[in-house]
Formats: C-alpha cells, structure tokens, sequence
C-alpha cells in the first residue's frame, strides 16, 4: 500500500503546497506512482499544476462524503508518474458538512483505501489550520511532514501542531509518525535563518531532513505558469533542493522498510 504523507503547518505561508507539489513531482521523476490529494479549499495545489479547479464538476470533497467514487476523481498532470485529485468550491463547505457526522474524523482515510494499492505515495496537502479537514489528513496518513519557513515566527504554534499530532495518534491513528521539518525560505545570507534552523533542533532532534530549500524566485513563480518547478525551472537551485528532498526521503524510506 501506498506510504500516505500529510503536509501539514497551521500557519500560512511556510511553503506547504509548494512543497506538496514539489515533493510529488520529482518523487514522481525518481520512478515512483504518485497521487498527489488537494485538501485545501483555496485549491492552491490544485492550480499550481495547471488545473482550472473553477471548471471542474468533482473533486475530493465529493470522495470524502462518498458521493462519487475517488478512483472517478483523479486527473493526471503533465508529470509521469504524477496524478492528482483536486480541490473544488464545495470543499470550503466540508467541515460544515461533517460535524455531526459519525466517525467524521475518518472519512478521508476510507475514501483512500479505494486508491491506495495503486500508489508508491499520497502527498496531502492540508488547509493553513489544524480543522476537521486536516485531523481527517492526519488521521488517514502514516507520517506527517511539515514544513517550516526560515523566519521569525516560523516556530510560533510549532508546539501546538505537535500537540495536535498526539492527540489523533492517542484517540484516531495510533501509528501516526512525525516524518520531519523540512526548512523552507532560506536565505544564508542572514543570521536568522541560522537560528530558526538551531531551534528546530530543539523541535526535532534527528528528524530535521538535511535538504534545505532556498528562498527563490522562480519557485514562486512557477504556479503562477501552473508549473512545479520541474517543469518550469528544472536546473534551477530550488529544483536541485526539492530533487534532494525527495532522494533523501526515499533514501529514509529504504531503511525503514529494511529494518
């Protein structure tokens, strides 16, 4: 089955969807199936490959509440190896829609076991806050990645969002693992960056992945073209870090299952 990773940080702004898209797409490039799951109504992911989300009839939310099958909702991307099930409008409406539901945390996570077999890895990117749609992501996924923007104020809710983690491992998915931070925004040039990497230390002692990706223009430019930067900048130093990102979550992932 597939290895579900949920993208997750509260705050917005640190680089998530970037790193979704990214991480997807050169897993993808390494060899691997990837599905990429678009959990933010702001759609953001979802546009960033090019996908006009306002013209779509379907997208997750109609997976999650069983309205049509997930398998049904799935559209591929100009990446081999790379698909993705997109956000919609409606999908602002799901947590209005599933609090009175029955084991509403685990909607997400029965609506994959459709896909999973199909996949090396789920990517999933979450809304900016710790709602009803990300517990459903993290109560669905196996690990959790977050990233964390070089800056002040990086760390402000950082233990806030662990808190949260524990809490779906306690109550909903016990084998529930922090993958890592990965650093987003950074800029050697400055002392801060230097810091704010020291202090994740303190956060994730052994877990902090050794890619560090840079602060760059065309990695913010790239969506707007509905690109990853594969696609749109592919010798660029924000590509080189994103293509290290994924070799060394392959490389962890290699001696996990070898042990």
């Amino acid at each position: 089955m597939a290895h579900v990773i949920s993208v997750v940080n509260q705050k917005g702004g640190v680089g998530k969807t970037t790193t979704s898209l990214n991480l997807a797409a050169f897993l993808a490039d390494a060899g691997k199936f990837v599905l990429l799951i678009d959990l933010d109504p702001q759609a953001n992911a979802t546009s960033g490959l090019g996908i006009d989300y306002a013209s779509i009839e379907a997208g997750v939310y109609e997976g999650m509440l069983g309205l049509r099958r997930l398998r049904e909702l799935i559209l591929p991307t100009i990446h081999e190896g790379l698909k993705i099930i997109p956000a919609t409008p409606a999908l602002s409406g799901a947590a209005i829609e599933l609090v009175n539901a029955e084991e509403r945390e685990h909607f997400l996570r029965k609506a994959l076991l459709e896909v999973r077999n199909d996949y090396d890895y789920v990517i999933i990117d979450n809304p900016p806050s710790l709602g009803l749609l990300t517990v459903n992501a993290l109560t669905a996924a196996e690990s959790v990645l977050i990233p964390v923007q070089a800056e002040y104020y990086a760390l402000e809710g950082l233990g806030q969002l662990l808190g949260t983690v524990d809490l779906v491992r306690d109550q909903l998915n016990p084998d529930l693992k922090v993958m890592g931070a990965v650093i987003t925004m950074y800029d050697t040039r400055t002392r801060l960056s230097k810091e704010v990497l020291q202090e994740l230390y303190k956060f994730f002692p052994d877990k902090i992945f050794r890619s560090v990706i840079p602060r760059s223009i065309r990695l913010a430019e790239a969506p707007s073209f509905g690109k990853t930067i594969l696609g749109y900048d592919p010798s660029s130093k924000a590509a080189k870090a994103y293509e290290r990102l994924a070799r060394e979550l392959l490389f962890r992932e290699q001696n996990r299952l070898s042990f």
